[in-house]
């Protein structure tokens, strides 16, 4: 985490459940940014139901900072059954989040 998301007022704007949830899937991203974790894994690492974790990350990839988001949502379907396979979550550098290394983007 770099020291702007606090100094900028990102933490502050989008309030202590987002910032939360973006950190949890954040542990989860690869050095694109990208995770894919469950809505189940999610909601077991908040210690809350799953319908609480999906409106919490819908709120989440909904949030813009200075017009942009901090998280985008891939849903992919499975092409033989066409039902939902899996969500690919991709952290943004405006998020003030990277791993390994990763740059934030400047506020």
């Amino acid at each position: 985490m770099y020291v702007d998301a606090v100094h900028s007022g990102l933490i502050a704007d989008m309030g202590a459940e987002r910032w939360q949830t973006l950190c949890v899937i954040a542990a989860f991203m690869n050095e694109k940014g990208e995770c894919y974790p469950t809505q189940d894994l999610i909601a077991d690492r908040l210690k809350i139901r799953r319908e609480s974790a999906a409106k919490r990350l819908k709120s989440l990839c909904d949030y813009r900072w200075h017009g942009q988001p901090l998280v985008t949502r891939k849903r992919i379907r499975n092409p033989e059954t066409k039902s939902w396979e899996k969500t690919v979550y991709t952290i943004q550098p405006i998020s003030q989040l990277a791993i390994f290394d990763g740059e934030a983007e400047e506020v």
